[in-house]
């Protein structure tokens, strides 16, 4: 089973002016699409060729040594876009409910206290990278950054949430104002699926 590049859930000019459809066309259909097509490649012969995205990002230690690091990136490549397309909706969702919102009330003190720690973290991820917002086993949260396409997963952590900090993600419309993308793109975040993820 090869992995396939999945249509976004909306149109590329949807996420605008958050995102611009430029921005979002090379993300997905060059950058997104560059990742699944390595990934396929590099598995073959690994005997992972049928694994899950999960499963391949939590075995890197059982790859050949020679893939090793192409196939972390390219898988966690592909992850985590899937998963950062998903998190987002036109319009956005304005703020976590159910469990999720209480956990973060809890761990961060408020909501507003949280975007300010996670927008922090992301704007200092040196170079390229992600912040997310991910839990342990029991459902504690925090606030981490990963450095190129490596995943939280890969670590034992759940995904909640992750914003992409490379530069193409909003060089086009932000040039070197990651802290304004970061700020814009909570207008966007779609936590019906966030807080379902939790």
């Amino acid at each position: 089973m090869s992995f396939i590049l999945k249509d976004l859930p909306y149109a590329y000019d949807a996420l605008e002016p958050v995102i611009d459809k430029e921005t979002m066309y090379f993300h997905h259909d060059k950058h997104h699409n560059a990742y699944i097509t390595n990934l396929n490649n590099l598995l073959e012969g690994t005997g992972f060729e049928n694994a899950t995205i999960e499963e391949v990002l939590t075995s890197l230690d059982k790859m050949p040594e020679a893939k090793r690091n192409g196939i972390r990136n390219n898988a966690g490549g592909t992850y985590n876009h899937d998963l950062f397309w998903e998190s987002m909706i036109p319009g956005g969702s304005k703020e976590p409910v159910g469990k999720l919102k209480e956990a973060i009330e809890s761990t961060f003190g408020s909501f507003e206290e949280f975007k300010n720690v996670f927008n922090a973290k992301g704007l200092s991820q040196f170079g390229s990278g992600w912040v997310w917002l991910v839990s342990d086993a029991e459902g504690k949260l925090e606030v981490v950054s990963t450095a190129n396409q490596d995943s939280p997963l890969s670590n034992g952590k759940k995904v909640i949430l992750g914003n992409d900090v490379w530069e193409h993600a909003y060089y086009l419309n932000y040039q070197n104002r990651r802290g304004d993308y970061l700020k814009e793109w909570f207008n966007v975040v779609n936590w019906d699926v966030v807080s379902a993820r939790y």
